[in-house]
């Protein structure tokens, strides 16, 4: 599959998709995408930014959202023209998905909403790149479906994204099978190594999460073999006005970049076995 300009799949190297989890300033938007481009070019890794201009998902409606529509999708096209970098923001059933198509260059759809019919396919009658996100609740299998509902528009441009299954309350756990099995949709598979370690609303009023584990967990998946890791990233995740108990530190980016480029290179030299049986 191609997607931004460049091409995706168990033999290339992976992607990354990265940012702050929501837009909060458009000056942390531009220095976040700046160093990200820097690191991703050194490394020699497709980079796609990642911000949200709306989370409607929060734990409670006190819950910061981000800057909006209008104010978001101004800032994400000045991202796209001054750092030269695609970007991705998440929708939702009430997003202008026509407004928001004609800037951004993937669209995400939460993993809340996956099964959602009408949702999925108005995002991929958009006819841009989708990456869909599992639910917590659904089985890596499942996920078969859920491409075939977005396929039925005609899009071709579709990517699966595994980001934990519910285990117990408040508690997510990755199974790293399912990013072997969701290959079975023929579409790209991504893997969330940051909101897979996300405690969902384990602070009462907010989620919490394990940030320590994201190195875990990213090394896991593309030992796995992936086509595109997903790891949301902040400058001060302590303060980040949305995930930052499970955002990976910008300042310590890089050498995990750098580990798991070399690992995905092993990785993809060698016949994975598991396609063989």
């Amino acid at each position: 599959m191609k997607l931004c300009g460049f091409d995706v799949g168990l033999d290339q190297p992976f992607f990354l998709i990265s940012g702050p989890c929501a837009i909060e300033t458009e000056k942390l938007a531009l220095e976040t995408a700046s160093k990200l481009k820097d690191m991703t070019t050194r490394l020699g890794i497709p980079f796609i930014y990642k911000s949200s201009f709306d989370k409607a998902n929060r734990s409670s409606h006190n819950s910061a959202r981000g800057v909006g529509l209008e104010a978001g999708l101004r800032i994400l096209e000045r991202v796209k023209t001054e750092i030269g970098v695609p970007v991705l923001t998440d929708v939702h059933e009430d997003t202008p998905m026509d407004e928001v198509a004609s800037v951004v260059d993937v669209l995400q759809t939460p993993a809340f909403l996956c099964r959602q019919t009408n949702f999925i396919q108005m995002v991929a009658r958009t006819g841009k790149p989708v990456n869909i996100k599992k639910g917590q609740f659904l089985a890596p299998w499942d996920m078969g479906n859920v491409v075939e509902k977005a396929r039925a528009t005609g899009n071709q441009q579709i990517m699966v994204c595994e980001r934990g299954y519910s285990f117990g309350y408040n508690n997510l756990v990755s199974d790293m099978r399912s990013l072997a099995i969701m290959r079975d949709t023929q579409c790209p598979v991504v893997f969330d190594a940051t909101h897979s370690v996300q405690l969902p609303g384990g602070q009462g009023s907010c989620s919490g999460g394990q940030r320590e584990h994201v190195p875990v967990l990213a090394r896991a998946a593309v030992a796995v073999g992936i086509a595109g890791l997903f790891m949301e990233s902040h400058p001060d995740p302590a303060n980040a006005l949305s995930d930052g108990p499970n955002s990976w530190p910008m300042d310590r980016m890089e050498e995990l970049l750098i580990t798991l480029v070399e690992l995905d290179r092993v990785i993809k030299a060698q016949k994975l076995l598991e396609n063989t049986l």
